[in-house]
């Protein structure tokens, strides 16, 4: 039988993942931007199948950051907006299990889809056999921090009125050990050297994420609505 937290935890799971998927939702913008982007690279960089080897899990990573940072704009915003987060900051979870309920909410939606399609755009971009496992696992390994990191951007800009730009030059420097550590890992892999360091290093960042996280982004949200 569920718990009034956890029924609570569900339907906000369950709500944001519904809106990034209708109509115009982040979840089809992240994606549609993710497959452009990484298409646009290609095209742009030529067909010397060596060279986009070289860059493809550079270019992968990078983009699917860029696309995580792209939908992070509305995370806490139109709750901000309509009031509902004052409600929201009053159910039994707070403000600390809301954080945590939407950033789940946004990987699931947002990040997995940009996960599931890496393989393909890797192919697209000539990227070797044997870095096709260890991308998709560096990507399953690192990308909650970018959802864990942006929520709190997300948090301390949400009374901003478009406070995107401002979002992303707090969040994108500390995006850049996970972008090392994800590179780094498959790039070891195609090099035929163990890539279990980055890897590992690359779990502590999430780790490190997942305790700050939530509740930096609480912190933040309490602030805006004081």
């Amino acid at each position: 039988m569920s718990t009034p937290l956890s029924a609570t935890f569900r339907a906000i799971l369950m709500r944001d993942i519904r809106l990034a998927w209708s109509q115009g939702g982040t979840g089809t913008m992240a994606l549609s931007f993710f497959m452009i982007a990484v298409t646009l690279f290609a095209f742009g960089v030529g067909p010397e199948p060596q060279v986009l080897a070289r860059i493809a899990a550079g270019v992968i990573w990078v983009v699917a950051l860029l696309a995580c940072l792209l939908s992070l704009d509305r995370l806490y915003q139109a709750d901000y907006e309509d009031g509902s987060l004052d409600d929201l900051a009053l159910s039994p979870l707070g403000l600390t299990g809301v954080a945590a309920a939407k950033i789940l909410a946004h990987w699931l939606a947002t990040v997995v889809p940009l996960i599931l399609i890496a393989p393909l755009l890797g192919m697209f971009m000539n990227l070797a056999p044997e870095g096709y496992g260890i991308l998709l696992l560096s990507l399953l390994v690192g990308t909650p921090a970018l959802s864990l990191i942006g929520s709190i951007g997300a948090a301390l800009t949400v009374s901003v009125r478009r406070g995107g730009v401002l979002m992303a030059l707090l969040v994108l420097p500390l995006y850049i050990p996970t972008l090392i550590f994800g590179v780094g890992a498959v790039d070891a892999a195609m090099g035929m050297v163990g890539s279990s360091a980055n890897l590992a290093l690359l779990g502590a960042v999430t780790l490190v994420a997942l305790a700050i996280g939530p509740f930096a982004s609480a912190a933040a949200l309490r602030l805006a609505l004081e």
